[in-house]
């Protein structure tokens, strides 16, 4: 029986889990994949307090690692469900464990195009978040993939730092918001191409260029990088049994991570917010695990 069991090992779990065993709870960490989360695609990271710079899989290693030294239990699994009552149940494709509290913290994964090798190219030309990742295509030609405003917003931030920006959206029109609009238009160093999709990646080591096919033409484009913003998809379906989720599979809870079932908690991406940076996932952790233990303690 653990005081505490948190499924994901990324930023939000692995915070969640530090500051569990800093309050004397006992905490077993349920990762079915690798430990860091989708930090650990990112080769570079300068937008983390603290450190200057330093790869996404080094901050991986140091939360993993620091969570562990703390006395945190850690077990490689994938979670299929979540027993509610006095004992909680997690389920697992090797076993079964209890506790008190559960924190959910299984986050968001970037909506993939489909296509061949395209997980080889992320952190290798193919990124997802410009506020991390812009500065290193600065001067340079990249593609944003989408036309929401998510893909709006990235591509009108990109195209402060690079030389030319082009937006490939699979539909006629683009979706994201008027203002939006207006302002890509406006810029001179963004070009939009509607009603075209992204059929092949070709580079050796890392991306250098797209194959884009529309209605009537079939076209190359050389890019240093590809920024694909077509939505994120939280990995949440394990817990619909006990947690509300949005019509998109995001947890509903508020500020203090509460999902108003007693005794489970949400934090990080997985949650229904608006900013999804390391450090409001962190934030969120920590605010997590010191609502599962206030919970843990009122049981006394």
């Amino acid at each position: 029986m653990f005081d505490i069991i948190v499924i994901g090992g990324g930023p939000a779990g692995l915070t969640a889990a530090l500051y569990a065993r800093r309050a004397n709870k006992t905490v077993l960490v349920i990762e079915k994949e690798a430990f860091g989360g989708q930090i650990t695609h990112s080769p570079k990271v300068e937008n983390i307090p603290g450190f200057i710079e330093l790869s996404g899989n080094e901050f991986a290693d140091k939360l993993l690692t620091q969570a562990m030294e703390q006395g945190a239990e850690i077990e490689v699994a994938e979670v299929t469900e979540i027993i509610d009552g006095a004992t909680k149940v997690v389920v697992t494709d090797s076993g079964s464990f209890e506790c008190k509290t559960v924190i959910v913290a299984t986050g968001a994964k970037h909506r993939l195009l489909g296509l061949e090798r395209e997980t080889d190219f992320i952190g290798n030309g193919i990124s997802f978040c410009a506020v991390c990742d812009g500065a290193f295509y600065e001067g340079k030609e990249v593609a944003v993939i989408g036309g929401g405003n998510s893909a709006l917003q990235e591509a009108l931030m990109l195209s402060e730092l690079c030389k030319k920006v082009t937006v490939v959206q699979n539909l006629d029109t683009l979706t994201g918001e008027k203002k939006l609009q207006e302002l890509i238009y406006k810029r001179e160093n963004i070009e939009v191409i509607c009603g075209a999709l992204v059929k092949e990646l070709k580079g050796e080591d890392e991306l250098s260029s797209i194959v884009i096919e529309g209605k009537d033409q079939k076209t190359e484009l050389k890019i240093d990088g590809m920024f694909v913003a077509i939505g994120l998809v939280p990995q949440n379906d394990f817990a619909r049994n006990v947690i509300p989720l949005n019509k998109y599979g995001y947890a509903l809870a508020d500020e203090s991570c509460n999902v108003d079932v007693d005794g489970i908690f949400v934090a990080g991406d997985c949650r229904q917010k608006r900013i999804r940076q390391v450090v409001t996932a962190a934030a969120d952790g920590a605010t997590a695990a010191l609502a599962a233990c206030d919970y843990i303690d009122s049981l006394k």
